[in-house]
């Protein structure tokens, strides 16, 4: 079994010296890939064999611990009546309008903080004293504030966002290679177009990894903000089904907020893959 020190070590070409000389196995990267799958694969059937197993065989509490089946069941019935997607619904417009603020505000004043510096130098003491205060701990300052409607978590949502992706622009446009600054004023580009045309491209793989954190962010928060007031929403419904023992359904509810996170996760790195394709 390689380890990673092994696998990270290995001699051998590096993609375009591979391409070049026509060393490229098409047949060996699919084999690879599909192993990879495969193996992921059979460590999630491995999770859900024990699953099912342990509360039958009575390795753990079945009242507390329901097996797949009768999670899936639960899930099914769920899914079938409408309450999964009346549910999932509600988070999803939570998460997007709140993401997509983030991002509307984020992306442009994390530009302005690295590439202006009065405007760093104005706004960057009093981001930091928000940016270490957890997004929780605001809660209820929001829900004072704001209500106990959509606002107020709309609102955490976009505060939660806000900062992994303000932070991880304003790393991404200062640590642009200096010398490509220096090629673009020789060729003549004027402020906007070395912008657009040099350090966006070179900024955005680090403002992907922000965007990335951001949207992991956005679910979690979001599924806590849910359980504390709402009437609709996959935190709604883990928290309605624990206080009236529906157990199976509880733990459906939590399958289906772990798939919405991977359903973003997924969908953000191949939106950052397209855009990224150039560094190939």
């Amino acid at each position: 079994m390689p380890s990673l020190l092994a696998e990270r070590t290995e001699a051998g070409l590096n993609p375009r010296q591979a391409a070049a000389a026509g060393n490229v196995k098409v047949e060996r990267v699919g084999r690879g890939r599909a192993l990879r799958v495969l193996r992921g694969l059979v460590g999630i059937a491995a999770l859900a064999t024990i699953w099912q197993i342990a509360p039958n065989a009575g390795l753990v509490d079945p009242y507390f611990v329901s097996p797949l089946s009768e999670v899936l069941v639960a899930w099914w019935d769920l899914l079938v009546s409408g309450q999964l997607w009346t549910h999932l619904s509600a988070s999803l417009t939570r998460s997007a309008v709140g993401f997509g603020l983030a991002l509307a505000i984020a992306i442009p004043l994390g530009t302005a903080i690295a590439w202006y510096r009065p405007v760093r130098e104005l706004v960057l003491p009093v981001l930091e004293l928000f940016r270490n205060t957890a997004a929780l701990a605001l809660l209820p300052v929001f829900v004072l504030i704001l209500g106990i409607g959509e606002t107020s978590k709309i609102a955490i949502v976009l505060y939660a966002c806000f900062f992994p992706i303000l932070l991880n622009t304003i790393s991404g446009v200062e640590s642009v290679d200096k010398q490509l600054l220096r090629s673009a004023r020789v060729l003549g580009l004027s402020p906007v177009t070395t912008f657009r045309k040099v350090v966006f491209p070179a900024a955005l793989p680090t403002i992907f990894t922000g965007i990335r954190i951001a949207g992991a962010a956005a679910i979690l928060v979001l599924i806590a903000a849910e359980m504390i007031g709402a009437t609709a929403g996959l935190g709604y419904l883990i928290n309605y089904s624990q206080y009236n023992f529906l157990i199976p359904q509880m733990y459906a509810a939590i399958i289906s907020t772990t798939a919405l996170g991977l359903a973003v996760n997924y969908g953000l790195v191949s939106i950052e893959r397209r855009f990224s394709r150039w560094r190939s």
